[in-house]
This record gives structure tokens, sequence and C-alpha cells, in this order.
């Protein structure tokens, strides 16, 4: 008999009055909650992937110069800060439903200073080096204006100081 219970839950009518009754915005937010779950699952075996990679590089001391072996251990080692950053921004937007720039600019200034780093140590093009310092520097400038006027932190209106001026006149 379960069997002819568990075919009756397959019947045309039946999968027909579930489905009217979905709610599209909760298929969607399962929907992302599975993607994201993956995306997470996939950035915790990349990371993990990562910090055994840089720890077995530090046997390249016994082939290499001390300079070079720790110039490929500070590229990795931002590389996988720049992969915490990407997720805790997937973490945030799981949590809350939405991403938060100051996270995002974090991501992207750890891997333009890993870049501004490798580019360093290469003894890259002073004109490329100076292109990416600039563009950290403009990525620095954005990180302190998100926070310095993040929706988040400011509850009341843009204009709160003439707001609260006018409301101490009044009550003299």
């Amino acid at each position: 008999m379960p069997a002819l219970e568990a075919l009756r839950l397959f019947d045309s009518g039946v999968l027909w009055r579930r489905a009217a009754h979905l709610n599209p915005l909760e298929v969607w937010s399962l929907a992302m909650k599975g993607v994201l779950s993956l995306v997470i699952l996939t950035l915790l075996t990349a990371l993990t992937g990562g910090a055994l990679k840089t720890f077995w590089d530090i046997r390249l001391l016994l082939d290499h110069s001390v300079e070079v072996v720790l110039r490929q251990i500070i590229v990795n080692t931002l590389i996988l800060l720049a992969i915490v950053e990407v997720f805790k921004t997937t973490v945030t937007y799981f949590r809350e439903g939405r991403v938060k720039v100051t996270f995002i600019v974090d991501t992207i200034l750890v891997v333009m200073l890993t870049e501004v780093i490798s580019q360093w140590f290469k003894g890259g093009d002073w004109q490329a080096l100076t292109v990416l310092c600039g563009i950290v520097l403009v990525l620095g400038i954005v990180r302190v204006m998100a926070v310095r006027w993040s929706p988040t932190l400011r509850a009341e209106p843009h204009d709160s100081v003439y707001h609260d001026l006018c409301n101490q006149g009044g009550s003299r």
C-alpha cells in the first residue's frame, strides 16, 4: 500500500495543486541558498587546498633561496586572504540577503595588493606598478567612503545636524 500512496503523490492533479500554492520568492530563496551552499563548500575546499599548498611550499627552502620561497609564501597567503574575503561576502549574503560594499572592496583590495606585491617581486615595469598603486589608492578611498556613509550606520536623515539644531532651538 505505501507504493500506491507514493504513486498518488506524483499524480498530475496533486502536482498541479501543489505548484499553484508555491511562492516564487520562496522557491528563489531556497534555490539561492542551495547554490550559495555549494559556493561556500567550494570556497572552503579551495581555502583548505591553498593552505596545504602554502604549507607544502616550505619544503622549497631546501632547493631555493629563502627570499624566493618567502616571496612565494607571501603571495600564496595574500591569495588565501582574498578567498577568505570572498567567503565572508558569500556568508554575509547567505545570512542577510545582501552584499556589503565594504566586503567587496576589501576583496578587491587584497587581490590588487597581491598583484602589486607580485609585480614588485618580479621587478616589473614601474608604470604598471604605478597604475596598480593608483587603483589601490582609489579603492582605499572608496573603502573609507563606504564605511563613512554606510546605510547601516545612518538611521537619521542626511542633514541631521541641521535638524538637531532646529529641535534644540524650538525646545527653549
